[in-house]
């Protein structure tokens, strides 16, 4: 029999998501059926229900998913049933960038993850009754009970982290290792350097929780919420802007003597990201995350980034290689030097509305969505 799953389900551009029973098809040899414990809430789910985002709807988004496993393709051998798994982005495992261990820059990166709505091969992964719904979002569509995933993008949790709850692992999948990779693995600031985060959500709070871990000088948050603000101070900022009332270069300029040497952009807004490129000093890196609709343009000052010597460095997933990132974020979440419980909120799968309203209005930072059990 089919297994069937409860799914949050966008019918169309702008409306609201909606609970449908759907069929998951059977997995293939290179596929894994997961049973979801925990998925976060990230924004790029609500590009999808705005029509922001070229992803086919009608449609079952959700990216950041966890939990256990429940079957397997013929093909698959890095976990079994039983195994607790977090899901994470797909990539062919092909291509230049995916042989090289960088699949965030898998050449079929937008089609696996945004435009296909399908397999990679173009066959449906959900059904109602006779008629298809979009799924494989993120290589998952994990806003349901059960998800269908590939192996290359399901990822095995370390025994060090059996009493880590899945609704902390969870946005590690995308969010929290999209600002802790843009640290990590493409600015790798110097010791005694400086950083400046623009965007207090959860990237850009994993930035900082990533910079929090190394030997810099400053550390600098920049966003328009005192709360959010406030919990950038106690994740490690030395320094936080309310760019509502101060002018954030100046304020940067000021407190790391100059600008600063490292800025990771995650507020997707093209005037931030202006802001962003000319606080950083003479020779100094931006590491943009931030992702606003398809499309978007911003005004950069081009002398101001030759004349100063500036890198501007597009980084998608943190740039990523999940079989060895995600367990390394996991283990430093165990041993709570990556406190990402301080960012989450949860609620039930049913309450997905009133989640987003949450993560809009910013009194959620990172929304966790629980399925509830036998539905």
């Amino acid at each position: 029999m089919p297994t069937t799953t409860s799914a949050m389900t966008v019918a169309s551009a702008g409306a609201p998501f909606t609970r449908r029973a759907l069929e998951v098809a059977d997995p293939r040899p290179d596929e894994v059926l997961v049973r979801v414990e925990a998925v976060g809430m990230c924004h790029a789910d609500l590009a999808v229900r705005a029509g922001e985002f070229p992803f086919p709807l009608p449609g079952v988004a959700g990216h950041e998913g966890a939990g256990i496993v429940e079957q397997v393709g013929s093909g698959v051998t890095t976990v079994r049933p039983g195994d607790r798994v977090v899901l994470t982005f797909d990539s062919c495992g092909r291509c230049r960038g995916c042989v090289s261990g960088v699949p965030s820059q898998c050449y079929e990166f937008v089609a696996r993850n945004f435009t296909n709505g399908a397999r990679p091969d173009g066959t449906p992964s959900l059904h109602d009754g006779d008629g298809v719904v979009h799924g494989n979002f993120f290589g998952q569509s994990s806003f349901a009970t059960y998800a269908l995933a590939r192996e290359r993008n399901t990822i095995p949790v370390p025994a060090i982290a059996a009493d880590v709850p899945s609704s902390v692992l969870a946005p590690l999948g995308c969010g929290i290792q999209t600002g802790a990779g843009a640290v990590l693995n493409v600015l790798q600031p110097e010791a005694s350097s400086t950083v400046a985060v623009f965007g207090a959500g959860v990237v850009g709070l994993s930035a900082v929780m990533a910079a929090a871990l190394l030997p810099i000088e400053q550390l600098v948050v920049v966003d328009v919420l005192d709360s959010r603000l406030e919990l950038a101070r106690e994740l490690g900022a030395t320094t936080v802007v309310n760019s509502r009332t101060t002018d954030p270069i100046e304020a940067i300029k000021d407190a790391t003597g100059g600008g600063a040497g490292h800025v990771v952009e995650s507020s997707g807004v093209p005037a931030v990201l202006v802001q962003a490129i000319k606080s950083l000093r003479v020779g100094g890196a931006a590491a943009v995350v931030g992702v606003p609709p398809f499309g978007t343009t911003a005004p950069i000052d081009v002398a101001d980034v030759v004349n100063d010597s500036k890198r501007v460095i597009g980084v998608v997933e943190g740039r990523s290689n999940p079989p060895t990132f995600l367990p390394d974020l996991v283990a430093l979440t165990a041993a709570g030097r990556l406190p990402v419980e301080k960012l989450v909120t949860t609620f039930p799968l049913g309450d997905v509305e009133r989640a987003a309203e949450a993560m809009k209005n910013g009194t959620a930072t990172k929304p966790v969505l629980l399925p509830e059990k036998n539905t």
